[in-house]
């Protein structure tokens, strides 16, 4: 199954003529999760090789402007360009914090906006030292009022796992999906989004050599049944099956100038790619972290303690121009922030990627690697 990340914006606080407002996009057969929505998401949906009616579940790190402004937006016309005649349209599942339900539900409300497909919200419910008394929302800011939009189908609350100290938003076939608990000047959250390991392949000459031809009974083997031959021997899945396939990982972090507990760390252990804010240089660390926000170098600081394979950094001071765009003279140097987070991981296997808006990165099948890292 194929796997990569589009980001669509990589600037912060604002879209301007070159980054878009922060949103990515996880694809995987097709289906596209898009992590975040800030103001002229869709435009840049459009300008993408991504089609935005593919997104059929939403994730909201935290409820500051530039990270869901656009999504009222990019609902509509995703609805607008949906065929009425179309039946049994699935609905579009959104995980966010507390008090997103109610914007939505507010937002398309006041603007008489009708959608011709159902729509759920499920709220993550935050601890308070996710952020500054100041930043803590109010159960009465929050709280629901009045009855469900009309496409609107009721949404779960999720609490935190204080076991496991993370939020479990959902388990298919397929993935398992977590947040974790960040800490910046309102509630954020991260994401954690873990595939499940596939059974490796089957030994086929060992196979052909007990007589076993390629059939229904080879599916059942991958499958993790045992099989029964004709003489009455038992043949077990762990004898003609090679090592399995391990899950992919992808962590994208919400903006933040710390993670909070062990949970994360936990969580994102050896990431195939761990996305991170670095919202300004390490020379302006004391004014990044008194805004929430993180360098290049604490952002290494998470990659290192997570082993993580890739480090990606974005959610940019809109200072900072693509490498593409710089001109002789400019102050500030985006590729400056990479040198950073690479000094800070050297002795590492880190790699260390800069997001520009567009970029794709493919997520290859990973091989098995048994070095432990995290330690209880």
């Amino acid at each position: 199954m194929t796997m990569d990340v589009t980001f669509l914006g990589t600037g912060s606080a604002y879209p301007s003529p070159h980054r878009g407002a922060s949103a990515l996009v996880l694809r995987t057969e097709g289906e596209c999760w898009l992590f975040d929505c800030g103001e002229g998401t869709q435009t840049q949906l459009m300008k993408s090789q991504l089609r935005a009616g593919r997104i059929t579940t939403v994730f909201i790190s935290h409820l500051h402007g530039d990270h869901l402004f656009g999504l009222p937006g990019l609902l509509c016309t995703v609805s607008l360009n949906t065929n009425p005649e179309q039946q049994n349209l699935n609905c579009v599942e959104i995980y966010g914090p507390r008090g997103l339900r109610h914007f939505l539900r507010v937002t398309l409300g006041l603007t008489g906006s009708q959608l011709l497909f159902p729509y759920a919200v499920h709220e993550l419910e935050p601890t308070t030292d996710q952020s500054p008394e100041e930043g803590q929302l109010s159960l009465e800011m929050t709280a629901e009022c009045g009855p469900l939009h009309p496409q609107e189908q009721p949404g779960r609350t999720i609490f935190l796992d204080v076991s496991s100290d993370c939020y479990l938003l959902f388990e298919d076939k397929k993935f398992v999906v977590k947040a974790f608990r960040l800490f910046h000047r309102i509630p954020s959250f991260g994401f954690c989004v873990q595939e499940h390991d596939r059974p490796g392949r089957l030994n086929i000459e060992l196979l052909k050599e007990l007589g076993l031809k390629p059939g229904p009974l080879y599916g059942r083997l991958k499958a993790g049944k045992p099989v029964t031959l004709e003489s009455g021997r038992v043949v077990l899945p762990t004898e003609v099956l090679e090592e399995a396939i391990p899950g992919r990982k992808v962590c994208i972090f919400g903006d933040c100038s710390s993670v909070l507990g062990e949970g994360p760390l936990r969580l994102c252990n050896e990431a195939d790619v761990l996305v991170h804010e670095a919202t300004l240089g390490d020379e302006h660390r004391e004014k990044a972290v008194d805004h929430g926000h993180s360098t290049p170098e604490m952002a290494a600081a998470v990659a290192r303690a997570c082993c993580a394979r890739r480090l990606v950094l974005y959610h940019f001071s809109q200072r900072y121009k693509p490498c593409s765009m710089r001109k002789e003279g400019d102050e500030d140097d985006v590729s400056e922030l990479k040198r950073q987070a690479e000094d800070a991981l050297q002795g590492s296997d880190v790699e260390v990627t800069l997001a520009e808006d567009f970029l794709t990165l493919p997520i290859p099948l990973r091989r098995p690697r048994f070095i432990p890292c995290f330690k209880e």
